[in-house]
């Protein structure tokens, strides 16, 4: 299942913002043109907005009447004890309609894999991991994930894992389930040493009743593929397995790649793609196939968002894609965007990488030592040993 209506774009915080409404535009459009959504099988549904119940599993009700009033605050003077009113979230028409509408269509997605009417269910426009309980951060004006997943806890589920791919640490999220044993929050991010927020540190691993329940991969500035790859399977996979989840929800940020022009890290498309795939077949291997993916960060909006999303789509739906972007689609980013987009769906990499082969790593490399770090934190609370290759339970 795919959520989407065009009224996403609406979300919106103006031509010079970073975070262009135009890559979900171009994204859908790809995805269309390559057949993905005409797979059998996929549905395309409308979204329904979030009613405040649902809002209030994770924010303030006083933060949601401030979003509600920041269009007519014109002194921004309450607006801005909220977190509106900045740079990085200026206040827009409707803010509190967009955004809701962006969370009720992700916990649309949780509800249809919890109930069972669809096995993967997709929400591009979601991903907004950053809000907080009391105010808007990082372009985010509320926690769809997190949102989500307070909804699957509700609905009765009693494990959910949580993996975020997004450059950026997924702190909000990680902030609303600090101290729940049932939720497991794993970030793998640009270290915060040359990346906002500034936070996602190794030995960050949950409250005093919930150990281990956060995970924190910090990697270096510079990271590409091959990294990138080796950082995720030497730590995800074993977490995940030890924790035993029912359902995967996975935030799928584009702004790794190369291109991004707001962080530091260097993966093709092609690596994005090894990342897709390897979610989702932990989501069969773990889940029974419960996933469900949201979007994210992502600001060069012709050349990577849509192709990488487009791959998520595929792979969601069951199949590849083809290696070119048809004559149309380009048409129209140059229409849209004004700008000339790529031929193909690849960067030309095979996103190779060699796996970890246990041990501390190589004490001279960066990234072996941010993930050894990782290890060390929290592979014992999951009865993983931090030194063996396969990190493998006492069971197992």
């Amino acid at each position: 299942m795919v959520v989407w209506d065009d009224v996403f774009t609406t979300y919106d915080f103006g031509a010079t913002h970073p975070l262009r409404p135009v890559r979900l535009e171009l994204t859908m459009a790809l995805a269309r043109q390559l057949d993905v959504l005409d797979r059998p099988g996929v549905t395309v549904v409308a979204p329904t907005s979030a009613e405040d119940d649902l809002l209030e599993l994770i924010h303030d009700p006083l933060y949601l009447t401030a979003v509600r009033r920041a269009p007519d605050d014109m002194m921004g003077r309450m607006s801005l004890r909220y977190g509106m009113g900045t740079a990085d979230n200026p206040i827009f028409p409707r803010m509190h309609e967009a955004s809701a509408l962006v969370t009720g269509a992700t916990v649309q997605a949780a509800q249809a894999v919890w109930e069972g009417t669809a096995q993967h269910a997709v929400n591009i426009a979601g991903g907004l991991h950053h809000a907080m309980r009391d105010r808007a951060s990082g372009f985010c004006v509320y926690n769809d994930p997190a949102v989500a997943i307070a909804w699957l806890l509700q609905a009765g589920a009693t494990k959910v894992a949580y993996v975020d791919v997004d450059v950026h640490h997924g702190d909000g999220v990680e902030s609303a389930f600090w101290n729940d044993s049932r939720v497991l929050t794993i970030s793998v991010h640009e270290s915060g040493r040359t990346l906002w927020p500034g936070s996602g540190w190794p030995d960050q691993i949950g409250g005093e009743e919930a150990r281990g329940s956060v995970v924190n991969v910090a990697l270096p500035m510079g990271t590409g593929d091959a990294g990138w790859l080796r950082a995720f399977h030497a730590v995800v996979p074993p977490v995940l397995r030890a924790f035993e989840p029912q359902v995967l929800v996975t935030q799928q940020g584009a702004d790794t790649h190369a291109l991004d022009p707001l962080a530091n890290l260097l993966l093709s498309v092609d690596g994005q793609r090894a990342s897709y795939a390897a979610l989702h077949d932990l989501a069969h291997e773990l889940c029974g196939g419960r996933w469900i993916a949201v979007g994210g960060g992502g600001y060069e909006p012709v050349q990577v968002v849509p192709r990488a999303w487009t791959h998520l789509l595929a792979t969601a739906t069951g199949a590849p894609v083809a290696d070119s972007t048809p004559d149309d689609w380009r048409s129209l980013a140059r229409e849209r965007a004004d700008e000339f987009a790529p031929t193909t769906m690849s960067d030309g990499r095979e996103a190779s990488y060699q796996p970890w082969a246990g041990g501390g790593g190589d004490p001279d490399d960066r990234l072996d030592v941010a993930v050894a770090d990782t290890r060390r934190q929290v592979f014992g609370l999951h009865g993983l040993d931090p030194l063996a290759a396969q990190a493998t339970t006492p069971n197992g």
